[in-house]
């Protein structure tokens, strides 16, 4: 009678662990399928969905809807549908834009930031309104036309055959670029005293510049290239002269030594 007693509270003992081990298993398997919903959902639901936040950073000259048409995007752009280096690649050719960064982040968010194209100079290109003038910026690139609200005064570079959009200054030029870059932010007051630069055409081989100075009618002569040496040796001559009687026509800097003749009084 014992033994069948005995029995009887084992039996009873292993119903609730065994209800406990099978709510646990169905737990589990509840898990495990809310898990791969959530896996199927994730990775291979979600990046079809079209971008909930497309983020733009535009420039001037490009508003939102522009830069997202060059890029390609439409309301059903996804993160698997859209390839970031090509639509970097495709926003970069765009004449204004200097560089421009595409980032894409799972599962639903696209990032657009561009930089603009800055001018460091304008020419003036012949069109058939008029001239108008031709911006060039640090790689000496012609990227826009017209008036640009800026609060700086670009040195304006002639002599310049027929300048229009998309066109590219000669490598031989590049390093006078390079120096207006530099200059208009190491020391913008130098520059200021210029207001044009002219290139000529050497007989042979390369260019010179010829400067105009803001505040006397002497005309300067350097190499291809400014630097601030050569501008603060222009200023200390024209000074000179300024209290003098004898006016030269042109101060010749290409040998390093200002080198002048003096015109002929009538």
């Amino acid at each position: 009678m014992s033994n069948y007693y005995a029995d009887f509270d084992e039996v009873t003992e292993k119903r609730p662990a065994k209800k406990l081990e099978k709510g646990i298993k169905r737990l589990l398997i509840i898990a495990a399928v809310i898990f791969a919903a959530q896996l199927i959902w994730l990775f291979g639901i979600s990046p079809f969905i079209p971008f909930s936040i497309i983020e733009v950073q535009g420039i001037p000259g490009l508003d939102r809807a522009e830069i997202l048409s060059i890029a390609g995007i439409n309301e059903d752009t996804s993160y698997m549908s859209t390839n970031a280096k090509n639509i970097q690649k495709m926003l970069s050719g765009h004449l204004l834009v200097e560089s421009a960064v595409v980032m894409k982040r799972f599962p639903d968010k696209l990032s657009i930031f561009l930089t603009p194209r800055k001018a460091v100079a304008v020419s003036l290109g012949n069109t058939s309104s008029g001239q108008v003038p031709v911006y060039i910026d640090r790689y000496g690139i012609f990227f826009k036309t017209g008036r640009v609200n800026e609060n700086i005064t670009l040195p304006v570079i002639s002599g310049i055959e027929s300048p229009m959009l998309n066109m590219r200054l000669p490598d031989a030029l590049l390093p006078l670029i390079d120096s207006i870059n530099v200059m208009a932010s190491n020391a913008p007051e130098l520059l200021s005293v210029i207001s044009e630069i002219r290139i000529e055409r050497k007989a042979w081989d390369g260019y010179d510049l010829v400067l105009f100075p803001v505040h006397s009618p002497i005309r300067v002569r350097v190499e291809n290239s400014l630097t601030e040496d050569v501008l603060r040796y222009m200023l200390l001559m024209l000074n000179v002269f300024n209290n003098s009687d004898e006016k030269p026509k042109e101060i010749d800097f290409r040998s390093g030594i200002g080198s002048y003749t003096v015109k002929e009084l009538l």
